[in-house]
């Protein structure tokens, strides 16, 4: 059953616990402030959730200056949200105002920030964006000139890898509610039906069961396996034989879940069943490896030495999971060479996944946090045999 829901939002005091370990974090690397200019990241450290990224028209930057208070400086048309936060520094500017969309205001705004480093971090390499015009980035590096950007892409990542407890209850209530979800499907779909429709009933499902959305539900199929699990769902219809898999990144209060399940139609080929035994075997030996003192390389060779040992092919992934959080992929990556140390509040997914015949693959995914003891399951573990839908 799908825990009690969290309360939405987060106290004052978790932000400025938030931001004092950004302070901390510039205090060790030289840097007067850090410049963000991501939905993630503003949100994260101000608790200004909205829909309203989904328009490119207009940047948003916040500044978290090495000492003193937060200052947003953002388009006029977010105000009113950003007063309901914590942030009480807001200035903003007339927006869409294509020949200087918040540049002089953004660059007024680092001067008043106290100097001492003349360097300012940005989130500029892996794994990061600007969410900006490359032309306005530009006018900003011509007018601060004394001023060194940094990037701080990495250490921005591990400072948010690590989650609180309240941040750790809404991944794990949308992973419930999803789990009630996958766990009904079966009651709901039939022999004949397309990938999209039953893509949907599963979609419908979560919200009914109160997840906020579904922006991210892929679906894949093929007989006895499936070779692509990125671009559907579509219009194909699951005939005897075939397998479907489907994988959704739901949310609640702007967490997520990411999380797959497998379903035959009519009966499920020998090889098959063999494969997700595999897989099912495979994800059982990460989960027993992530723990306090590990790295994900440990957790992804744990994982890779059973799908090995099962007949694996190869693996098209390119890593076999991932974190979790705000972002529906967060850093770091459960894959050899990664090398990450697991600590306790740290979010994973992991998704072990084999090719194991030409043109088929299999692959399974759960979410776990790291305990001061182990890993503990945030969703309900898959069932060992895959579900077989008869009619």
């Amino acid at each position: 059953m799908t825990s009690s829901t969290p309360q939405r939002g987060f106290s004052q005091s978790e932000f400025e616990q938030r931001a004092q370990k950004a302070q901390c974090l510039m205090s060790e690397e030289k840097l007067d402030a850090i410049l963000l200019t991501t939905e993630p990241n503003v949100r994260y450290f101000s608790g200004f959730l909205t829909q309203f990224w989904q328009s490119p028209t207009r940047p948003w930057f916040l500044i978290v200056p090495r000492e003193g208070e937060l200052i947003a400086v953002i388009p006029e048309i977010g105000r009113a949200g950003m007063e309901s936060t914590w942030v009480n520094d807001i200035r903003t500017w007339a927006s869409p105002c294509p020949e200087d969309d918040g540049i002089t205001l953004l660059t007024q705004s680092l001067s008043d920030v106290k100097a001492r480093f003349g360097r300012i971090g940005m989130t500029l390499g892996q794994e990061s964006h600007l969410r900006m015009p490359a032309k306005n980035f530009q006018q900003l590096i011509d007018k601060i000139t004394l001023i060194e950007i940094v990037d701080v892409a990495l250490p921005m990542h591990s400072l948010r890898k690590i989650k609180s407890e309240a941040e750790i209850q809404k991944i794990e209530h949308i992973c419930q509610i999803t789990s009630d979800a996958f766990e009904n499907l079966p009651n709901e779909i039939h022999i004949g039906e397309s990938q999209r429709q039953i893509c949907l009933k599963l979609r419908q499902d979560i919200l009914k069961r109160g997840g906020d959305n579904s922006p991210y539900l892929i679906g894949g199929s093929g007989f006895g396996g499936y070779d692509n699990i990125i671009m559907g769902p579509d219009d194909s219809a699951l005939e005897n034989g075939h397998v479907l898999i489907i994988d959704t990144g739901s949310t609640f209060d702007g967490y997520f879940c990411d999380f797959d399940r497998n379903y035959a139609f009519g009966h499920l080929p020998n090889q098959t069943r063999k494969t997700h035994e595999t897989v099912h075997r495979a994800t059982d030996a990460g989960f027993e490896m992530a723990r306090p003192g590990k790295t994900t390389t440990d957790v992804w060779q744990a994982m890779w030495s059973v799908l090995e040992k099962g007949g694996a092919l190869g693996n098209s992934v390119g890593r076999m999971g991932h974190g979790l959080g705000m972002e529906l992929t967060e850093w770091p990556s459960v894959m050899p060479g990664d090398d990450t140390l697991l600590e306790p509040g740290m979010v994973l997914t992991l998704e072990p996944g084999m090719a194991f015949a030409p043109g088929k693959q299999m692959v399974h995914e759960e979410n776990i946090v790291i305990t001061e003891d182990g890993a503990r399951m945030l969703t309900r573990r898959a069932p060992a045999e895959m579900p077989v839908i008869q009619s």
